[in-house]
């Protein structure tokens, strides 16, 4: 494996700015200090640029397999690196759902093969294979993942009991998909009676209303209290669910966390007159108020993690009217220039950024030497410059479904170099396909 010496970069890391050079060595970082040299090692002078720790992505769908004509595990992943995203957790709603453990097994093997990010996937539960989930791994499988909600898909556990089963017996990490079903479906019986089949984008957010979130919210955080399991909630929408999660606690020791997704903190209901269906994600984006509370969770640390929820569909998909566009839209090669950007408007610091894609996904799911910039820890890095303005178009992206929610818009940062335990992955608009990412383990 090659060697690389990154010289005199700005290290974003642990709540410090520190201008070092960073050598990396068969995969790993091996120094950081100033003034280093190394024969063989590869320079790369990184003056004026911003070192940070990859992003670690906890929520993405790679649709592989069975959903592959909207994306597969090596596009997307191609797509995720070029964003800066070093590793993912990948989610189980594929066809076939991972309701075995042997349909897990396949999904890491096709990663094995394919994906130039390093990667893990979610065990998925259902009304009924508890069984298969107890099998769970935690050493080697970041989590069980539960839709309390159907979302996209067919993988709803709405049985009492199979939840109290799941929150008292899990093995590992559980994450939730918080919408209440019952109040959704009662929701757009409502809408369907005023406005019959004409119904708009506007909608979906007072359909998948903010009190369907917290309802279902504050029951997973209920069971987990109840039962002391390890929750994560994902993709928080509402600035009223902020309530439910502690930011007094030490994230170690938290036995409930929760997700921000880019989106949410990106887009507001406004956006739904120019983005339409582009911009429709289950949970909904919501209110202006919604998204200034998400951030003040984000920043106040009842919201432990910011990750992406990418969920590809295709352009023909999307472009059905609302009731049938599917939800989702794709986001790993834009989200850390969307935050980037958000630091850039001074909402942000490049500090809390690195905090919640990084350090705290590694502390999170017990990720082994992942998530920091430190001597002894796999070299997952990426060089950022924030004065290298590029405008998103379908031409410079690398979605399988070739279109993104940023589209047209301008990022005043970019990614320029993206390393993948040690491997220079992305590198100006150019990959090295011929090393593959590493499989996430966990200390656990």
């Amino acid at each position: 494996m090659n060697s690389y010496l990154i010289k005199a970069a700005t290290v974003v890391n642990e709540g410090q700015k520190i201008v070092a050079d960073v050598l990396i060595k068969d995969g790993f970082i091996v120094k950081i200090g100033q003034n280093l040299s190394a024969n063989g090692a590869q320079e790369i002078n990184a003056e004026g640029q911003y070192l940070l720790p990859g992003m670690i992505d906890d929520q993405v769908h790679f649709r592989e397999p069975g959903l592959t004509h909207k994306a597969d595990i090596f596009t997307e992943s191609m797509a995720a690196v070029a964003g800066g995203i070093t590793s993912f957790m990948e989610m189980p709603n594929t066809v076939p759902n991972t309701l075995t453990q042997d349909l897990l097994a396949d999904k890491y093997k096709i990663a094995a093969e394919t994906s130039l990010a390093n990667y893990s996937f979610y065990m998925g539960a259902s009304n009924d294979n508890i069984e298969e989930v107890l099998k769970t791994d935690p050493k080697n499988v970041c989590g069980i993942k539960v839709f309390m909600g159907s979302s996209t898909g067919n993988m709803l556990v709405d049985n009492e009991k199979t939840l109290e089963n799941i929150f008292s017996n899990a093995p590992i990490l559980v994450a939730t998909h918080c919408e209440d079903e019952a109040t959704i479906r009662h929701n757009l019986a409502e809408f369907k009676a005023k406005y019959g089949d004409d119904l708009t984008i506007d909608m979906h957010p007072l359909i998948r209303s903010a009190d369907a979130c917290y309802k279902s919210s504050s029951l997973a955080v209920e069971l987990a209290k109840r039962y002391q399991t390890r929750l994560h909630i994902l993709h928080i929408s509402t600035a009223k669910e902020i309530a439910l999660f502690d930011n007094t606690t030490p994230l170690k020791d938290k036995k409930i966390t929760a997700e921000a997704c880019v989106h949410h903190l990106w887009f507001n209901d406004k956006d739904y007159a120019t983005k339409g269906n582009f911009i429709k994600w289950n949970p909904a984006v919501k209110t202006e108020a919604d998204q200034n509370g998400i951030l003040a969770g984000v920043l106040n640390d009842n919201i432990d993690v910011i990750a992406t929820d990418h969920a590809p569909h295709t352009l023909e998909e999307k472009n059905q009217p609302y009731a049938q566009a599917p939800s989702g839209g794709p986001l790993v090669q834009h989200a850390l220039p969307a935050l980037l950007e958000m630091h850039l408007q001074g909402k942000i610091s490049l500090e809390k950024i690195v905090e919640k894609t990084a350090h705290n996904l590694a502390i999170c799911f017990d990720i082994e030497k992942r998530g920091f910039i430190r001597e002894g820890y796999w070299a997952d890095l990426v060089l950022v410059d924030l004065k290298d303005s590029w405008k998103v178009t379908k031409l410079n992206n690398f979605y399988k479904c070739g279109w993104s929610p940023f589209d047209g818009d301008t990022f005043q940062a970019s990614v320029t170099h993206t390393f993948v335990s040690g491997n220079l992955a992305y590198q100006k608009g150019k990959f090295t396909t011929d090393q593959i990412g590493k499989r996430l383990t966990f200390a656990r």
